[in-house]
């Protein structure tokens, strides 16, 4: 907010309005915060950790603030990333030459976990495998913006941008009288429209898109229906759809009904036991042989995964240097990989003052903040990864901006980050805004909802 002791352009109005808040007034405002995404139902589940699993995500009411010039250089870069990003897994389960050129060394990709064989040969509708993907940024001073981490497969967290700006509107109208502010409520349609333009040919007349969940107990599922609602499609779980011949259908109170594009929001893992794991009930048995067959669009692909592994983010900016001929807009956070004999030792060797995160892991858990941690647990996770050097990275612990937010204590200084969503379909759009995730714990770096983290609107002013 603040440049030295001068307020920023953006945040004059909101200087304004926050010093002339009466604190019982504050406290009244936050606390209807609360009340309406309790009565919404905007929840999220933590399971193993005693209790009820339902948490209700902390929501800041003093918003983040980007300028458009600001922005027009963020939605350049994660444009660009998510293009580099499709043109990788259309290469790497198809002639792979990134590989041959010795760009990325192929231990890394057809080794890793997350790729797989099964899809190699298929070609999606439009090459696109990635449909939805969204870039984790953080922000280290005006001008400096670094990529955290890619989500190509199924980032979460959009209907929280969708109703931060909901209840922002509801409850400070006046704000955005004052402020020209982008507006992010359109993305449920512009969603539906990327979904219906990557439908295979063959359909008659509009696509038939659904939106497949694992069912009510999964950790995101009021996100699911919340978007399936918005969307006006139809939120099914694996047992509503079936396979006859080369199509998948719904069963519905009219009869099967054909399904063009499937939204999943299921691990690959779960989704045909046919072909992946055949315990799963989740899925659909047969889905892949239709999926083979060109008869549907599952968005994203089977096997994306492999682009926003945390092994092969390091080579993103490689990426879009072999596939666009550009240089990166938006710069990797530095990384060392664990598996290479001489980052290992310089991991090793200043684990307390790094940060280290599992290849596979997710939410915040399983990482260490070594500046945050005990003597004893860098020990702990020294010999975990000296046990398995290649499920590791590590980068050094940026000194990430802060926004204002409400804490106990009053208006205090918060460690951000910022997850813009891309949509790829038959154009690219980028939402002007996103989802601002704040670590409420006083010198946090870890701003994940399941690790005590928040959520704030995100306003990108207009010119």
């Amino acid at each position: 907010m603040y440049d030295g002791e001068t307020v920023r352009a953006p945040y004059l109005d909101l200087s304004g309005w926050v010093t002339d808040m009466p604190p019982a007034l504050l406290d009244l405002k936050r606390a209807e915060a609360d009340a309406l995404f309790r009565r919404i139902g905007i929840t999220f589940a933590v399971y193993g950790e005693g209790g009820d699993p339902e948490r209700l995500i902390p929501f800041d009411i003093f918003p983040r603030v980007f300028t458009a010039h600001e922005w027009r250089r963020l939605e350049r870069g994660v444009k660009q990333r998510a293009q580099a990003l499709n043109a990788f897994l259309r290469d790497v389960y198809d002639r792979a030459e990134i590989v041959r050129a010795g760009r990325i060394p192929a231990e890394r990709i057809f080794q890793n976990a997350a790729y797989e064989p099964a899809v190699v040969g298929i070609q999606p509708p439009r090459g696109i495998y990635s449909h939805i993907v969204g870039v984790d940024i953080v922000r280290t001073g005006p001008t400096d913006f670094f990529v955290l981490e890619d989500n190509c497969r199924t980032p979460s967290g959009v209907s929280y941008m969708l109703e931060n700006r909901e209840i922002m509107m509801r409850m400070f109208p006046d704000l955005f009288q004052r402020n020209r502010v982008e507006p992010v409520e359109d993305y449920p349609n512009q969603l539906r429209r990327t979904l219906m333009s990557v439908a295979p040919g063959g359909c008659k007349g509009e696509p038939t898109v659904v939106l497949l969940t694992p069912g009510s107990l999964n950790s995101a599922y009021y996100e699911h229906s919340f978007l399936a609602d918005q969307m006006g499609v139809e939120l099914v779980e694996g047992q509503d759809l079936f396979v006859d011949g080369d199509h998948v259908y719904m069963r519905t109170t009219m009869g099967p009904k054909r399904v063009d594009v499937i939204y999943r929001r299921i691990d690959d893992d779960f989704l045909d036991p046919l072909c992946f794991r055949p315990d799963s009930m989740l899925g659909v048995p047969g889905l892949m042989n239709v999926y083979r067959a060109g008869n549907v669009a599952i968005a994203s692909a089977p096997g994306a995964g492999v682009a926003d592994d945390k092994a092969i983010y390091t080579y993103v900016p490689e990426m879009i240097r072999f596939y666009l001929g550009e240089e990166p807009v938006l710069a990797n956070v530095p990384t060392w990989q664990c598996g290479n004999a001489d980052d290992l030792a310089y991991v090793l060797g200043n684990l307390s003052d790094l940060v280290v995160k599992e290849v596979h892991g997710s939410g915040g858990y399983g990482m260490l903040v070594g500046p945050a941690s005990t003597r004893a647990e860098v020990e702990a996770y020294a010999r975990r990864i000296k046990a398995n050097p290649s499920e590791f990275i590590a980068q050094p612990t940026l000194s990430l901006s802060t926004t204002p937010t409400y804490v106990e204590s009053g208006l205090a200084p918060r460690h951000v980050d910022l997850r813009p969503y891309c949509l790829v379909g038959e154009r690219i759009h980028l939402c002007a805004g996103g989802l601002t995730r704040v670590a409420l714990r006083e010198g946090s770096l870890v701003v994940n909802s399941s690790q005590g983290g928040g959520v704030k609107d995100t306003w990108v002013l207009a010119d």
